[in-house]
């Protein structure tokens, strides 16, 4: 990396906390620093929506996937279900956001249920974002370190991932706590078309430098079958029964294998229900629909961007082909051998290498800006409006706007700090803590996307039946936790049972059952839905 690159870098990381700074003044009531007074464009909140759950793993991981042998572009069938649950959301969930002046998702459940439902989903958000936000932090702060540190020509210390943390931090915090979700929102928009920019030319470099060009790495793609998207996950030989039978010797497995992560089923079920949870019930999300002014543009926002996220998730994937035609490691005796991101030690490394070692200076550094553009979407903002709507304002109904905009405003830089310290507490054990963070999520995401189910669905359900559900989801999804958690630790032999993208299925399908059973049961009269 040569100065130019730092100073592009810099000059990002100056931009974004100045926009911050800029907006700070419109910013009078906590309607206004949650939800912007309600007036910013559908198309902004959409590309918000895209740079939200776009990360610095998409920017480096995604082309990795590919790249390593016997990759491809089976992980499309997971953006598919994420199409699937957008449309579900945008009918099902939407339009009761829009029937009174929320702030906060979690509202709804205690309008229909009661608080201490709202309490118990709010809370969980709380926690299980400040983890996941903070260990994002640690990871884009690793990649600042390490261009930093080869810029240097040395290797990235333990000092220099604290720095990257600290200054990435209160770049994170500054801009969040000055112009609030407005500020988030066209941060977003800017770090999206840097993303996009970014990815785009690094493509067309990588395509530059591969002898023949783009033809001979598209004819290098097909031959290694990198462009075969499609995998129905069903076995050779299997029995109906999902048990096994381990005392007699004899194991039974279903027809569709449940334990790939990548499978045309799991893809679109999956990726239906854990975007429903992520999309459709998720504060750090749903709060930008609420940026807009009613049910059409916020459904015209969710819908467009699942567009973008399509192509872009092509894009990244079509990189990933570029670069194992421009490495070419098929031609190494070894290969055939070999696992993996042969000859990385891993596929998230291959992407970084060529940015490091082959873009021509000030464009490695947009491209690096472009990562942190990836990664630097707040969730500050989210977290401090579910403190102060859904845990604190009920305690105080008669507190002043002022005195609730300025503890906002204090909320974000506690939990900024929050988050600075899990990156911190997570150091030395980061790809534990990546997996950690990634599962963690199960724990809120199907419990809560259950009880917002249940609320539309089951007419008869009341407070008791909806924590039921969420108490007994919890229960078996911390089990199937605790059985991935050992199989990475090397503390139990066997594998999860389920592949991840089944997970918020399963908790929201047991929080489900559940309050419709206790509901049934107990015989209560029907009462009032949202939906």
């Amino acid at each position: 990396m040569t100065p130019l690159d730092l100073a592009i870098i810099g000059g990002y990381l100056l931009s974004i906390t100045f926009l911050g700074a800029s907006l700070a003044r419109r910013q009078r009531t906590t309607a206004d620093y949650f939800t912007g007074s309600r007036r910013l464009p559908w198309w902004a909140v959409g590309m918000s929506i895209v740079a939200t759950e776009t990360s610095t793993i998409t920017f480096i991981s995604v082309p990795g996937i590919v790249f390593a042998k016997g990759g491809n572009f089976q992980f499309i069938q997971l953006v598919l279900g994420y199409l699937v649950g957008r449309l579900v959301i945008a009918a099902l969930f939407i339009p009761s956001y829009f029937r009174g002046q929320l702030l906060t998702v979690y509202q709804l459940l205690g309008e229909r249920f009661g608080g201490r439902v709202r309490v118990l989903a709010s809370s969980l958000f709380v926690v299980m974002r400040n983890v996941a936000d903070g260990i994002r932090l640690l990871l884009t702060a690793l990649v600042l370190a390490a261009v930093y540190a080869a810029s240097q020509a040395g290797a990235a210390s333990d000092a220099t991932v604290i720095g990257a943390i600290l200054v990435l931090g209160v770049v994170m915090v500054a801009f969040t706590v000055l112009g609030g979700i407005e500020a988030v929102i066209w941060v977003e928009v800017l770090q999206l078309g840097i993303y996009l920019l970014g990815a785009v030319a690094a493509a067309a470099v990588i395509a530059a430098e591969v002898p023949g060009g783009l033809a001979a790495a598209i004819e290098v793609g097909a031959q290694y079958g990198k462009f075969d998207w499609v995998d129905w996950g069903i076995r050779e030989t299997s029995y109906f029964l999902p048990v096994p039978l381990a005392e007699s010797g004899i194991a039974f497995t279903l027809p569709v294998d449940l334990t790939k992560n990548f499978t045309f089923l799991a893809g679109v079920i999956g990726g239906c229900f854990l975007t429903m949870s992520t999309h459709g019930t998720d504060q750090y999300l749903v709060q930008r629909y609420l940026c807009t002014d009613g049910p059409r543009p916020a459904a015209l926002a969710l819908i467009s961007s699942g567009a973008v996220v399509l192509a872009q998730f092509l894009g990244f994937l079509f990189i990933g082909v570029l670069l194992f035609a421009f490495y070419a490691p098929f031609t190494d005796p070894g290969y055939g051998a070999a696992s993996g991101a042969f000859p990385f030690a891993g596929g998230d490394r291959v992407f970084p290498d060529f940015i490091t070692r082959h873009l021509p200076a000030g464009l490695a550094g947009l491209v690096v800006a472009a990562i942190f553009a990836a990664a630097l979407s707040s969730s500050l903002s989210a977290i401090a409006a579910t403190v102060v709507n859904d845990l604190y304002r009920p305690l105080r109904p008669g507190a002043g706007e002022a005195s609730m905009l300025r503890m906002s405003r204090a909320l974000v830089i506690v939990f900024g700090v929050a988050q600075v310290g899990v990156a911190l507490l997570f150091l030395h054990e980061q790809r534990p803590a990546l997996d950690a963070a990634l599962s963690i999520a199960a724990l809120i995401n199907g419990p809560v996307l259950g009880a917002f189910l249940a609320g539309s669905l089951v007419p008869a359900a009341r407070e008791r039946d909806a924590l039921a559900g969420m108490a007994t989801s919890l229960v078996v999804m911390g089990y199937l936790l605790y059985l991935e958690f050992g199989k990475r630790l090397g503390l139990l032999p066997d594998a999860t049972p389920l592949g991840w993208p089944w997970y918020v299925l399963v908790g929201s399908t047991l929080t489900l059952a559940t309050a419709w059973a206790t509901s049934h049961f107990s015989r209560h009269q029907p009462a009032d839905t949202w939906s």
